[in-house]
Order: structure tokens, then sequence, then C-alpha cells
């Protein structure tokens, strides 16, 4: 760590430029980017960038205060098609490559999003989010005072709930909505609905001879009861939908072959529930023949990597070569994500990987290029080359880590009580010095399945910075290694994962000397705020916790979570119903007089995924029963305020975590 540098703060989320979704000119020499940053507003704002791969200066395409996103270029590269917020709502607009003004072309009541060119660029398939009535062609923008009013009329209306799944942490409260495919003819200038089940639809890819649209979406009967997605083909000139998937499964990032003879995609049938790694399949669009070519493979595939400091969505594949014989895709293996490239046979090669972050690439005519994190330099792009090393494109963050000091992390690997070979990172605190004891801090991530690892990471980043030796491991249950690894929490919450979280304190105790022992704490969120909670009523350890957007009770969990009528059942093996006394057993608020270790817990009152109710319970208990507590409420934040919430909000809320370890430490 250089402490020429001065320390991170809280603050410093302020100022760091975000970049995502690449996308290669269709000739391949140019690509454009998104990069987000926080505007004087306290408001997220995203712009195009546009840069040649033959110069280092990126051009900036929009300027507004707006989101900008997910363009798309059209065949001939000179126009690109984007969604921005520049007129209240998400719209599509259109831009010429050479310069010049953009033109809005959607003005639909709910916003236009995800629009994609057909092979030809003769149209445009977007989504748009539709009510049953709804006329495509006479859809009118709403005014901020129009959509405003109508907000007002809303919450004076009861809401009527006659569906199992009626919220999402995501959109809130659902309504009649329903996200439909609309397709927009360049030349007349004119808009045709393409889908109308009362169901969403999610856009998938439009075949290459223009005919047929991929989408994915579950249209059984008991679609409210099941969590299936199908690929499906959508004819344009007979309107007939085709189903290519068997309806057992959730399947998604399909995309046509350059001749549209095929399709590759991910997806699973759901053989370990939520804890399921993905496959790579290929359908033969003319026979209907599905083959995987995973099925040797033991890694995730996708990014399952965790962090709080991605905004903004990224390709991770499949994607194919120009001869077809050739797929690429992110995997996320041992703490890393890379690059892969497969065959038709299923022979997998590493085009790339190393120890950081692949978050995103794009691939046109022989050109690659990757988005890049690492545990001290939050993004950048970079064109991979035919040697497989990398050229440096951007330069983000410049100034921004010229002037601020960093942890490098150490990798660890160690020995759970049976044998199990765990892995972690351990960051150094700012102006570490030989001979002194510091104090430490064990970070949970949530999920269980996802993963911790070579990423640039905020929060952990801070609490280094403020002086702790700060450790973060993935414990069984997290993705990157191997299936029978991310399977192994299942129906043990509580169980070996908390006794492998305890060994990686032990071992950090033991190899590092400069750890007081007296000084520990512990923090995570989701399911890492469950584990803190299950940690403080089962070990006296600790001197200070933090629980974040935490779950205590799973029995209240299963009614209140927009998950909870199928997670409860996936990871604990029982629903609410079937044996009330193990929910209560798995529940930290039943060990509740145990603790001992001053809390803070932390929530968003917009949560819907793990609902405020959970804090309150647990807040409500320890107080009842005069521990030390406290109790730290986000208004108006969902589940994910750590990495998307409003800025201000999580500059207070990582300030509130580092106070009360500074406090109790």
């Amino acid at each position: 760590m250089d402490t020429t540098k001065r320390p991170l703060t809280a603050e410093d989320l302020l100022h760091i430029d975000v970049y995502s979704d690449p996308q290669l000119t269709p000739n391949g020499y140019a690509y454009t980017y998104v990069s987000t940053i926080v505007n004087d507003d306290n408001e997220y704002t995203s712009q195009l960038f546009f840069q040649r791969l033959s110069e280092m200066k990126p051009i900036q395409w929009t300027f507004d205060k707006a989101k900008n996103n997910n363009p798309s270029f059209s065949p001939d590269g000179k126009k690109i098609i984007f969604q921005s917020t520049r007129s209240g709502l998400p719209q599509l607009w259109m831009i010429h490559t050479d310069g010049g003004e953009a033109r809005q072309i959607t003005t639909f009541k709910n916003g236009a999003t995800n629009p994609s060119w057909s092979k030809d660029g003769k149209y445009i398939v977007f989504s748009a989010p539709l009510e049953k009535d709804d006329d495509v062609t006479v859809q009118s923008e709403q005014s901020k005072d129009e959509r405003q009013k109508l907000e007002e009329e809303k919450h004076k209306k009861p809401i009527v709930i006659n569906r199992l799944d009626y919220k999402s942490d995501a959109k809130g409260f659902y309504d009649d909505k329903r996200t439909q495919l609309v397709l927009f003819d360049i030349e007349k200038e004119t808009f045709e609905q393409l889908t109308t089940a009362d169901t969403n639809h999610n856009f998938e890819d439009i075949s290459p001879d223009g005919k047929e649209i991929l989408f994915t979406a579950n249209l059984n009967d008991d679609a409210d009861y099941e969590l299936t997605n199908d690929l499906y083909l959508f004819n344009l000139s007979t309107k007939e939908t085709k189903k290519l998937t068997n309806g057992h499964g959730a399947y998604g990032s399909a995309q046509f072959s350059p001749s549209g003879a095929k399709i590759a995609c991910f997806g699973h049938e759901y053989a370990y529930q939520g804890a399921t790694l993905n496959d790579l399949y290929v359908i033969d669009t003319e026979t209907g023949d599905i083959t995987c070519l995973s099925k040797e493979w033991d890694i995730q595939l996708g990014d399952a990597m965790i962090g709080d400091t991605r905004i903004g969505q990224s390709t991770t594949g499949p994607i194919w070569d120009e001869d077809e014989k050739q797929l690429f895709f992110i995997g996320t293996d041992f703490g890393a994500t890379g690059l892969y490239q497969v065959n038709l046979d299923g022979d997998l090669k590493v085009l790339y990987k190393d120890d950081n972050h692949v978050f995103g690439f794009t691939y046109k005519a022989g050109t690659l290029i990757l988005g890049i994190s690492t545990p001290t330099n939050p993004c950048n792009f970079y064109q991979l080359n035919n040697d497989g090393k990398l050229t440096r494109l951007t330069n983000a963050n410049q100034e921004f880590l010229s002037d601020v000091s960093l942890s490098e992390p150490e990798t660890l690997t160690f020995s759970a009580e049976d044998g199990w070979e765990i892995q972690g990172w351990l960051l150094r605190p700012y102006d570490f010095e030989e001979g002194k004891k510091y104090p430490f801090v064990l970070e949970i991530h949530g999920g269980p399945h996802a993963m911790y690892g070579q990423t640039y990471f905020h929060e952990l980043q801070l609490l280094a910075a403020r002086g702790y030796v700060v450790l973060y491991t993935n414990p069984r249950g997290s993705h990157g290694y191997g299936q029978s690894f991310v399977d192994a929490c299942r129906e043990d919450y509580g169980g070996k994962d908390y006794t492998d979280l305890m060994s990686a304190v032990d071992y950090a105790l033991k190899e590092f000397d400069f750890i007081d022992e007296n000084r520990l704490g512990v923090t995570g969120g989701s399911y890492g705020g469950f584990m803190t909670n299950w940690i403080v009523g089962h070990t006296n350890r600790f001197k200070a916790a933090v629980t974040q957007r935490c779950i205590s009770n799973w029995l209240s969990f299963y009614g209140v979570s927009d998950i909870g009528y199928f997670f409860t059942k996936w990871e604990l093996g029982k629903n609410l119903m079937d044996d009330p006394t193990k929910l209560w057993n798995f529940s930290p608020l039943k060990y509740a007089e145990n603790v001992e270790t001053p809390l803070l817990i932390v929530h968003g009152e917009q949560d819907l995924r793990c609902p405020i109710e959970q804090s309150e319970q647990m807040y409500t208990t320890l107080k009842h029963l005069r521990k030390e507590v406290e109790f730290v409420r986000f208004p108006g934040a969902n589940h994910e305020l750590s990495r998307s919430g409003k800025p201000k909000m999580r500059i207070a809320r990582l300030n509130h975590i580092a106070g009360w370890f500074e406090k109790y430490l």
C-alpha cells in the first residue's frame, strides 16, 4: 500500500467512474461504452462514449443529465439506437455515428428499453411495459407533472392482489403492465406490437434473415407457481410462437448463430434449485435438437462476482464467432472471472484469465474487447490480442487512483474443519507497520450463491483505509468452486458454512501476528446479514458486529419476502407449513438471548427481498433483552442500497458501518 497517497474515504464513492456495456462497431474497428458517474444533484448519469481502436482518446457522444445506455449499432455502422431518460422516462433515441443531434424515436407512456436492429437494418425490436388494451400506434409520453399526478392518484387507491408472485424488490408491487415486444419500422416509422400474452417477454435476438424473434418467457398456465423461463421463436409473418425448451428450466442470454442454423444459450433445469450451475446449450433451429456443451465442466458460466460499484449491464456471452465453430463466454472460477472459448464438441479453452474480474466483453470481426476490474482499479477496457496479452484502451479514474491509496489483497487458502479447502483474501490496513497490532473485520457476502474475488470493492477498501485488517472468504455455498461446493450449504445454514468462517478467522489469527485477537469485528449483508446474526448468537469472540439487510426469522421470511415462498424451500428444505420447528431452529432470532456482541442493524425501508421487518424483529428482541444494539433505517432504499442506492445514502451507510467498528474496536 502506497502511504504517500491519502487513505480512501466513503465519499470517494462519488468520484468513481464506472464503465460498462462495450459494443464493437460492425467492422470491429471501434467501440462504444457506457460511463456512469454521480452528478452534482446526487443522481447517477450515464453517457455514451466512442473510441477507435487506433486511438487512446475516447470521444463523448452524450452530455445531458440523464441515463443514456443500451447502445446498438445499425448493421452498416452509420447509426446507433440507444435508450435515454432525457425526456423523463427511458425512451429510444437515434444518433448518426458521424455526428449531429439525437432524435427521439419512441414516446411510449411507460417508456421503451433494450433496442436491437434487424440484420438488414430495416426495423428495430424493443421492449415496452404495456397494459392489456394499450395501442402502440398512439402512445404519448406524459409530462413530469402528469406522471407525478398519476403517481399521487395511485397512492390514494387500494392495491388488489390475487397472485402469489405479486411484488419484486427491483420493481415494487406489480400492476397490470407486462413487458411486451414491439417492432419499429425504420422507413415507415410505424410501431407493431408483437407479443400480447399476460406475462413478461424478454427479448433475446433477431434471426439473421429477419424473419423470427427469439425471446424468453413463462407462458405456462401455472406460471404464477413456477420459476421456469423458456425460449420461444416468434415468426413475424405467421405471428406464430414456437417453444424451443421443455418447460422445466430457466434459459437466457440466447443468440442466433450467424447463419441462423443454431442458437446458443445459458440455462439449467434446477437440479440443485437456486444453487444449480448454468449450462451452455446449442439448439438446432431446424430439428429442435438441444446439445449441452458443458456437461463435463464444473464451473459457473457467466459472472457471479459480487461487488458494490458495478452499475450498468454488460454482455457475458455466449457469443458466436463468424464461422459458427466457436463460442465465447465469461466463466466464474476460483475467485476470478475470465474469458473462455468452446467449440461445438465441448472442448474448452481459456482465452484470458488472471487475478481480476472480467465483467463484460464484446466480439466482432475477430476483435475482442474486455471490461476488467481489479481490487485496486474499478474498471478499464482492454483489447485481447492473438497472443493472449492485453492492450489497455482506457484510463478510467486516473485522478482518483493517483490520489488514493488502495490495499492489494493477499490470497489465502486454508482447511475447513472437515478438510475442505476454502479460499479467501486479506487486506492490510492503511499505513501498516510491522510489529503493530490492528483490529480485524470479517466480511461475509450475500447470496449465498455468489462469490467474493478479484474485483474492486469500496466497502472492503474503506475498512482497510480506516485501519482494519479485512478478511473476506468464499465459504461453502459460494460460486466458483464447482457444483458440490455451491450446493453444500443448502439445508445446513449456520452449519458448516458457519464453521468455514470460524476456521478462516482461526487461520488468520494463526498466520498474521499483527491481528489483535481481542478486537474482532464481523459484518455482512443479506445472507451475510443472516450469518452475522447467527454468529453473534453462537459465539462471543467478536467485539462488534454490523448486520445489513438481514434475515432473522425464517418463519416470517417465507411470507414477506418477494422470493420467500420458494427460496425457503430451496435453501432450508422446508416451507413454513412443512416444518415450522425446523425453520425456527434455522432462525437467528431464536438465539437472541445469547447475544453479547454490540450489534448495529442497517436496513433499507423499501427492501422487499429481505424486508425490514426482519431487522425490526431482531432489534426489538435485543432491545427488550437490554442488549447493546442500534438500528439505522434508510428511507426509500431497497435491497440494492449498497450497490445502486442513492449515492448519499450509500455514503451514510458506509460511515455508519465504519463508525460502529470505530466505537467498539
